[in-house]
């Protein structure tokens, strides 16, 4: 498992997801309502009683947070899960939310148009078979309408062996790798989700603000939100810093501890680490306009359709599905080596991450526990 091929399958359920009961929390002004905690309980719980070695579930309302777990966080000692103090995760394509809310902070800033093509701000990096930067413009690359071709599809690609031996990846050598596949649709005709465009959109960032990705990430999002407990490791930092579950994946027929990975190959399009308080806070304060300003905010929530059928829409770094109790939806999912994990919140200040240490073998009932944890 890379980084990429299962992130799709895992939007395509986590972020458009319905309420599928028709119960009511109590109100409970001090905390969480206590049937909520109890059903999202028994959805983790039943998660890895079907196979998963752990799950964590970080879940806000009414102003307060609670953390609840099920499982295993080491296989070879058989350590229970724990949700205290926090656990860091690899969030892996969570990542996407944070890079396009500081496009649409440079958008905000005049530093940066939608519209216009990607050519303008990073001259000559687009162009090969199909591929051309003068027709694909920002908000095509940050909503997956680019055409650009899927950087993961290369087997060089693969973080967890990159770790392996030791081996880093510079954000052009990626984008060569990508580029030298053709185009795999002409711009704007569709929607196809590529990890390229996330290499691309960082560059961008890089190239209009003259600094690191990494630096205006922090001071731009995690400084001013508090979020401590959220990094993008540099390159050949394999480890997850601070208190955190092991990931594992069957690699070769086999359980495998795959926690350490070359943060490198992912980079911005899917390398943070975080915890579900982090997330929550982070999806929560974006939806109140504390991380990209009202106009840029309605730009960024602009969807276009992913699937006719269940009416999930893709905006800018940003998923939205209005749920069968009237709630609307907000997140993102991400899967890589080791660590699956769906955050998200609702614009009236509700909010809940699933953490799972190990790529799932089949999908769970996505739909009725984030209805669980978000209808009221």
């Amino acid at each position: 498992m890379r980084f990429g091929p299962n992130i799709v399958a895992l939007a395509a359920v986590a972020l458009l997801s319905g309420c599928t009961s028709d119960r009511q929390a109590d109100a409970a002004p001090t905390g969480v309502p206590d049937n909520k905690i109890r059903a999202v309980q028994a959805d983790i719980d039943g998660i890895v009683a079907s196979g998963a070695t752990g799950a964590i579930a970080t879940v806000t309302d009414n102003g307060k947070t609670v953390a609840l777990a099920g499982g295993v966080a080491d296989v070879a000692t058989g350590a229970k899960m724990p949700v205290d103090p926090a656990q860091r995760v690899r969030i892996g394509s969570i990542s996407k939310t944070f890079v396009s809310s500081i496009v649409l902070q440079l958008v905000a800033e005049g530093k940066v148009r939608l519209d216009d093509p990607v050519e303008t701000y990073l001259p000559g990096l687009l162009k090969g078979d199909g591929i051309d930067g003068r027709a694909i413009t920002v908000r095509q690359v940050l909503r997956h309408q680019s055409g650009l071709p899927e950087i993961t599809k290369d087997p060089r690609v693969d973080e967890y062996r990159a770790a392996q031996e030791n081996r880093i990846m510079t954000p052009a050598e990626g984008m060569a790798i990508a580029l030298a596949r053709p185009a795999d649709f002409a711009p704007g005709t569709r929607f196809e989700y590529s990890n390229t465009n996330y290499y691309v959109a960082a560059m961008l960032i890089e190239k209009v603000t003259g600094a690191p990705y990494v630096d205006e990430l922090n001071r731009r999002i995690l400084q001013p939100q508090g979020l401590a407990d959220t990094y993008l490791p540099g390159p050949g930092d394999h480890e997850i810093r601070g208190p955190h579950p092991k990931g594992y994946a069957v690699v070769d027929g086999t359980l495998t501890d795959v926690t350490r990975i070359e943060p490198s190959v992912p980079w911005a399009a899917g390398a943070l680490i975080s915890t579900g308080a982090d997330l929550n806070r982070f999806y929560s304060a974006l939806l109140a306009g504390q991380i990209v300003p009202a106009a840029e905010l309605r730009e960024m929530r602009d969807g276009v359709l992913m699937d006719e059928d269940t009416q999930m829409h893709y905006g800018l770094g940003l998923g939205y599905v209005k749920l069968s109790c009237g709630a609307e939806y907000f997140g993102h999912s991400g899967g890589i080596y080791g660590f699956n994990t769906v955050s998200g919140a609702t614009p009236d200040g509700r909010a809940v991450t699933f953490a799972f240490n190990k790529g799932l073998d089949s999908m769970p009932d996505l739909v009725g526990m984030l209805g669980h944890a978000l209808c009221p």
